[in-house]
């Protein structure tokens, strides 16, 4: 696979799981919908990783988005980081049980609200920057 066809596999992939999490949410399924979104940004980091290393475009196997973002090369703000450090938390309280029962009261449908938002500035930037 060249590095702009894994780009559009991730970008498709990205795509699906944005209408997945927005679907959960609607439904209240709060903690699923912010594992979700987490899923979005890491797909678009991927993506991103994949435009940025044509020689090399398979991704790092992680599911931390602080080392993906940094594996990209590219330059990321005070407050990115800090929406990245937040959204990185959902892939795993929302993936085991000991943290699920926590996860799943703190994630009001007022604190996913905002967040969604949050995945979804992420989500405009990355974007921005595969184009």
């Amino acid at each position: 696979m060249t590095n702009l066809e894994l780009m559009n596999f991730w970008i498709e992939s990205s795509e699906d799981d944005y209408k997945t999490m927005k679907d959960l949410h609607s439904t209240n399924n709060n903690a699923w919908a912010l594992f979700i979104g987490h899923l979005v940004i890491e797909k678009l980091m991927k993506a991103l990783y994949a435009k940025t290393n044509a020689e090399k475009p398979h991704a790092p196997k992680t599911h931390n988005l602080i080392t993906l973002i940094d594996s990209c090369n590219v330059e990321v703000d005070q407050a990115k980081n800090a929406m990245l450090a937040v959204i990185n938390t959902f892939n795993i309280s929302a993936r085991y049980d000991s943290y699920k029962k926590d996860f799943k009261a703190k994630a009001t449908t007022e604190y996913t609200t905002q967040q969604i938002k949050n995945i979804e500035e992420m989500r405009t930037w990355l974007t921005q920057l595969l184009t």
